[in-house]
């Protein structure tokens, strides 16, 4: 058990006239890069929420390893062009709101490392709203980051995305997966990154769902996945 660091057991949702998931079972431990999938209204979103006790299940529950730290990356939101702080400042609002140079002198290396991990160290200085759009992504992840958590969320983080910003996002963080034993959980409705990164998935469908290894994943002659 010290190893999970998520036990869904038996969860259920339900809003008035819909239910949304029922009887939903699964863990995540320590390590794992677990991919959501399913179409659109299928309770990907409505899994992180309660992942994230924004929301409470009409049954069953959600169990997390005690002082889990969670990080969360939304997905693409566009940024005014004359949004003033720069891509610094920003990773460093994630400190209580606030930002350089009020940090102390260990925030401040600690904002400087994630900016490295997530390969943003040459434009830490460009305003924020200049940014493109795997950019700014990038500097929601390094936000994400910054107060060390032990499991990553990605909520559509990728949707809006160029394919090749969408790979470049993954590339850093499969490689944090790999390298820094971070547990990634990545919801997306892009099948063709889930087979390409997580390890494992987590198909929300309408009645129903399954869970296995992402090499069970089959494509058919039109591009549809089967288990």
């Amino acid at each position: 058990m010290n190893n999970v660091l998520i036990s869904v057991e038996n969860l259920s949702l339900r809003f008035p006239n819909h239910q949304v998931l029922s009887n939903l079972s699964f863990t995540v431990k320590r390590g794992d890069f677990l991919g959501v999938i399913g179409e659109n209204g299928v309770g990907k979103t409505t899994l992180v929420r309660l992942i994230l006790r924004q929301l409470r299940p009409s049954a069953g529950k959600i169990v997390l390893k005690k002082g889990l730290r969670i990080g969360y990356v939304p997905q693409f939101r566009n940024i005014d062009v004359e949004y003033p702080l720069s891509v610094k400042d920003f990773v460093s609002l994630n400190y209580t709101g606030i930002k350089l140079p009020w940090l102390s002198k260990k925030e401040r290396a600690r904002v400087d490392e994630v900016m490295g991990k997530v390969g943003l160290t040459q434009i830490a200085d460009r305003p924020l709203g200049l940014a493109s759009g795997g950019e700014k992504q990038k500097a929601y992840l390094a936000q994400a980051l910054l107060k060390h958590p032990d499991l990553l969320i990605l909520d559509e983080s990728t949707a809006s995305l160029d394919p090749n910003t969408k790979q470049e996002l993954l590339d850093v963080v499969k490689r944090l997966n790999q390298e820094m034993g971070l547990t990634i959980l990545f919801v997306s409705h892009d099948m063709q990154m889930v087979q390409k990164y997580p390890d494992y998935f987590l198909w929300l469908q309408r009645d129903h769902y399954r869970m296995g290894a992402v090499s069970e994943l089959r494509e058919d002659s039109k591009g549809e996945l089967h288990v």
